[in-house]
C-alpha cells in the first residue's frame, strides 16, 4: 500500500474502537485463553513491558518491522516479536519504554517516530508481562541498525502482506505449557508468529481493517 495513501487513514486509526479481547481470541491458544479468563488482575504482580508496532514507507510503500529474537535461554527465544522490552522507572510512561526499546533494539531514534495510538495490553503468562503495545509511524524511510546482542535480523513486513488473509495458518506446537497442540498463526517470511505477537498482530490488523 502507497505510504502516503496510508497516511490518509491515520485520523480514523487514532479515533477506532480497540477490539481487545475479540481480537486477541483469534490468534490465541485456546488454552491461553481459557488461561487468561481465570486471572485476577487486581490482585496479581506483574512485571511490565512496552512494544512499538512501528509503520514506515520503504520505496514509497508501508511496511511493518518485526525483530527476530536471538536464542538464549529463555521462554521467548529465537521468536519473532516487536522491538520493545522491560518498563524501567526512569521512562516514566510505557510510551517511553518502547521508544526507547526501540531505539536499543533497532536504531531508530525517539524523534523520528510519532506514537499515534496505544493498543490493547496484553498478559504473557510464561513470563508474567503486561505488555502495552504502542503504534508509531515514521515518515521516513528507515536504515535499520539492529543490536547484535538481542536481535538476530530485522524483517520488514509490507502492509499489503500482512493485511492478506492467506498469511494466518494453523500450526501444531509444544509450548511451555502444552504439549502438541494446534495453534493460530502468521506465517511471515517461512516462521510462525503465534502467541501474544500474533495477537497484538491480531488487533493492529483488525483496527486497520475497520478504517481502510
Amino acid at each position: 500500500m502507497d505510504f502516503h495513501y496510508f497516511l490518509e487513514f491515520v485520523p480514523h486509526i487514532i479515533t477506532a474502537e480497540l477490539p481487545a479481547m475479540s481480537a486477541h481470541a483469534k490468534m490465541a491458544p485456546f488454552e491461553r485463553m481459557e488461561e487468561l479468563k481465570n486471572i485476577d488482575f487486581t490482585t496479581k504482580k506483574t512485571k511490565t513491558a512496552a512494544v512499538m508496532m512501528l509503520l514506515y514507507p520503504k520505496e514509497g510503500l508501508t511496511h511493518l518491522v518485526l525483530i527476530v529474537r536471538n536464542l538464549y535461554d529463555g521462554v521467548h527465544s529465537g521468536q519473532i516479536a516487536f522491538p520493545g522490552g522491560k518498563y524501567e522507572v526512569e521512562d516514566g510512561v510505557y510510551a517511553q519504554t518502547a521508544l526507547r526499546e526501540t531505539h536499543e533494539e533497532i536504531g531508530v531514534h525517539p524523534d523520528f517516530i510519532e506514537i499515534k495510538k496505544d493498543f490493547s495490553p496484553i498478559y504473557i503468562p510464561p513470563s508474567n508481562f503486561l505488555v502495552y503495545p504502542f503504534m508509531g509511524i515514521s515518515t521516513n524511510e528507515i536504515a535499520f541498525i539492529p543490536d547484535p546482542s538481542e536481535v538476530d535480523r530485522i524483517i520488514e513486513l509490507p502492509l499489503s502482506v500482512f493485511m492478506s488473509e492467506e498469511i494466518i495458518v494453523k500450526v501444531r506446537l509444544t509450548t511451555s505449557y502444552a504439549t502438541d497442540i494446534e495453534v493460530p498463526a502468521f506465517e511471515i517470511e517461512g516462521q510462525m508468529v503465534w502467541g501474544a505477537t500474533a495477537m497484538m498482530l491480531s488487533e493492529l490488523k483488525e483496527v486497520l481493517k475497520a478504517v481502510m
